[in-house]
């Protein structure tokens, strides 16, 4: 656990990525199964211990510790593991020595709700500071110490000179803590049997268009519609629905799993059907309604059948065993649309490739996508294969021009991990009506990204002096500051003061110049709702 502790300890005070990279690359090599397997499923939050909740670790604390000196240290510190490592009473030296990983992983696995308010302390006591801090980020399951699940798997392929496309590949057929995975990569053992499992398999992804302009004769055209890319997914009798991070969500659209019975690995758009929000019937529906079914672990027959999925087409990976990937996009889209036929129509259709004269032509094609339920437009070369991840010069993703409008920062946030210390989570509002006449600010969106670092400080300086108000870790400011807010479409929503939801608000602009009173309206956030 200490070496463990250690990994933790360096990866949160490192901003590089190729030295995160080497961190755990060297952490793998030299740490013996099955600790650096169980680290790793700890990295790519693969691990869950259902008896301990952020919960568990305040009522600890608060059993350790005055409440209120927990209450100011944890808004202080602004991050639930640290605070509570740094505040737990330091046990006698010597008397328990450190666990390993795997025997951490094993205690906690045995917790029960019952059990947890004993058994725990008495694995925390056996750690010192920074062991408590990487025990209760392993045990919480959201380690937030800037490594992605992709970042990792880069450093296992770094670590073990294996391709990182193979890796992923494994990846998904196999559980925590990962040994035939470790016996292929470090062992120079046969890789595992995955081809009867319905596996995910990493995504072809596509650069941003920017200023390349293509040659229509060696590039396609499709709409990038406004859903969630998915992965469809029959092998060995069993179908499978993963999103594009490789999380299977089957469970939440039951009804396609039904829908696809042959051996078939298949890539498309997931959306549901009807008039909801500015979709045409028996077409797509806007992200909005597609966002009633995410995340939902039940699903009732009302939702199956007010919100029914469906799948937009894109690609056809692996057929009845043949795999398509090392084809060009040509000879996969022709297989592909053989497919249909097999297909139920109302669980799939194939997106449409956009015919256009030329470029400029299908630049104002383009104009129109907000008219419909789509993103943008992408672009493929016409003999590109599907590769894993982003290369460069055979897809394009040509998305919509935002939208923008001036909001007025209402409250900020602390961050976490390496923006614990700052305020950056910031929730921004429109007018209600004529400010001098009395009018309120509403809440239209939160957004944390779209800032410089410099920008991030002078903000959280501009936060702590102008605070007129505080709600534990949250604080109001006084209505002076304008950001102009950049945002892909807007939505009605019963959940939001305002009665409106933006679609990826992010900041676009900071407005130091503006005037709060000259923010816009809710009006110039109604009028850009779809009916």
């Amino acid at each position: 656990m200490e070496s463990f502790a250690a990994l933790v300890d360096a990866l949160v005070y490192t901003r590089s990525r190729n030295e995160k990279l080497r961190l755990i690359a060297e952490y793998l090599r030299r740490t013996p199964d099955p600790d650096r397997g169980w680290a790793l499923a700890a990295l790519t939050d693969g691990l869950d211990f259902p008896a301990v909740k952020a919960s568990t670790i305040r009522n600890l604390m608060h059993e350790r510790v005055d409440p209120v000196l927990w209450t100011l240290s944890r808004d202080f510190v602004g991050d639930t593991a640290e605070t509570a490592s740094l505040l737990w009473p330091e046990p006698e030296r010597g008397a328990m020595t450190p666990p390993s990983v795997s025997e951490a992983v094993d205690l906690l696995l045995h917790m029960t709700r019952a059990s947890v308010m004993s058994d725990l302390p008495r694995l925390l006591d056996r750690l010192d500071a920074d062991g408590r801090y990487a025990l209760i980020k392993l045990a919480a399951g959201a380690m937030r110490i800037g490594v992605s699940a992709r970042l990792a798997k880069v450093a296992f392929a770094q670590a073990f000179e294996v391709p990182v496309e193979e890796v992923e590949e494994y990846w998904h057929g196999i559980d925590p803590p990962y040994a035939p995975l470790f016996d292929w990569a470090a062992h120079g053992k046969p890789p595992p049997d995955t081809e009867n499992l319905p596996l995910f398999r990493p995504f072809m992804l596509a650069h941003p268009l920017e200023d390349t302009v293509v040659n229509l004769v060696d590039f396609v055209a499709e709409w990038k519609w406004d859903g969630i890319r998915v992965q469809l997914v029959h092998a060995g009798g069993e179908t499978r629905l993963f999103s594009r991070g490789g999380d299977d969500i089957t469970a939440t659209f039951p009804e396609m799993t039904a829908a696809l019975d042959f051996p078939a690995v298949l890539d498309g758009e997931l959306l549901v059907r009807g008039t909801h929000q500015g979709g045409d019937a028996g077409g797509a529906a806007s992200f909005n309604a597609l966002q009633q079914r995410l995340g939902r672990k039940t699903v009732s027959k009302k939702m199956l059948g007010e919100y029914p999925a469906f799948v937009r087409l894109y690609d056809a990976l692996i057929v009845e065993g043949e795999d398509l990937r090392d084809l060009p996009w040509s000879e996969r889209r022709a297989r592909l649309e053989a497919l249909m036929a097999r297909l139920p129509a109302e669980r799939f259709d194939l997106s449409a490739v956009i015919e256009a004269d030329h470029f400029e032509h299908l630049a104002e094609i383009r104009e129109g996508a907000r008219e419909e339920a789509i993103e943008g437009l992408m672009l493929k070369r016409r003999d590109s294969p599907y590769v894993a991840g982003r290369k460069t010069g055979l897809w394009y993703k040509w998305k919509r021009d935002p939208l923008l409008v001036d909001c007025v920062l209402m409250y900020a946030q602390r961050g976490s991990g390496k923006r614990s210390s700052f305020y950056s989570d910031y929730t921004f509002g429109c007018w209600d009506g004529e400010p001098d006449e009395g009018a309120e600010l509403l809440p239209v969106g939160k957004a944390y990204f779209g800032f410089s670092d410099e920008e991030l400080r002078l903000l959280d300086r501009h936060v702590r002096q102008h605070t007129v108000n505080r709600f534990g870790p949250v604080r109001e400011t006084d209505k002076s500051l304008v950001f102009e807010v950049a945002f892909d479409s807007v939505h009605e929503s019963k959940r939001h003061k305002s009665g409106l939801a933006m679609r990826f608000p992010r900041i676009h602009r900071i407005r130091w110049d503006k005037p709060a009173h000259e923010a816009d309206r809710i009006e110039a956030l109604q009028a850009l709702v779809r009916d």
